[in-house]
């Protein structure tokens, strides 16, 4: 068991949510790089932490956290000093999670949708609507001000700010008005321009 929390990861992965988060608390983890190509995450060992076989993963204190959103919200709590999360007592701690876990709920199988054409008869009965719904909640979502939580960058915006980068990169949202505008600010961040330095250096080293 160890105090300094063991984060998983591998460039051009969903890691990279994580290794953002990691920035913004100021290199609070211990980068263990593992290999998907090379079969890296079906190994025996790997599996016993995330038996889905895939990255980001987060070991603490005794405790195993997978998926990207999740890690956020662990790490904003682990580290309170940090502010990177509204207080239990704080109202706002609803909207956060609100907007952190649409993310990877509603966005991204919509992306998936989107980018892969799939036409839904009833999109009603997919938990994460279609289009034109889930555009018009991140609309709603970035209509407060800079930040999902107003004037307070949160872990939210680590993992909304991600997938919309995301998004719009790969042309599954369009990147304009507030979008453009959020994605922007998100990744102008210096803890966003150490992600992305460290990422490439991490990928040229692992020959990815």
């Amino acid at each position: 068991m160890t105090e300094k929390p063991v984060l998983f990861h591998m460039p051009q992965t969903r890691g990279g949510t994580t290794l953002w988060m990691n920035e913004e608390l100021g290199d609070v983890c211990e980068i263990r790089l593992l290999n998907l190509r090379k079969g890296e995450g079906r190994t025996p060992e790997f599996l016993k932490i995330n038996p889905m076989g895939k990255l980001p993963a987060l070991q603490h204190r005794g405790a195993t956290v997978t998926e990207a959103a999740a890690i956020c919200a662990y790490l904003a709590d682990a580290f309170p000093a940090k502010g990177l999360a509204p207080s239990v007592s704080d109202p706002k701690r609803g909207v956060y999670y609100r907007w952190m876990f649409f993310a990877p709920s509603c966005i991204e199988p919509m992306m998936l949708d989107r980018l892969g054409k799939v036409a839904r008869e009833n999109t009603t009965a997919a938990g994460h609507g279609d289009y034109e719904r889930v555009m018009a909640s991140i609309d709603l979502a970035l209509s407060t001000g800079p930040w999902l939580l107003g004037d307070t960058f949160s872990a939210a915006d680590v993992v909304m700010g991600s997938t919309l980068n995301f998004a719009t990169m790969f042309g599954a949202i369009p990147k304009e008005g507030r979008i453009k505008d959020y994605v922007e600010r998100a990744t102008a961040r210096p803890a966003h321009q150490a992600m992305m330095k460290k990422n490439a250096e991490q990928a040229k080293a692992m020959a990815l």
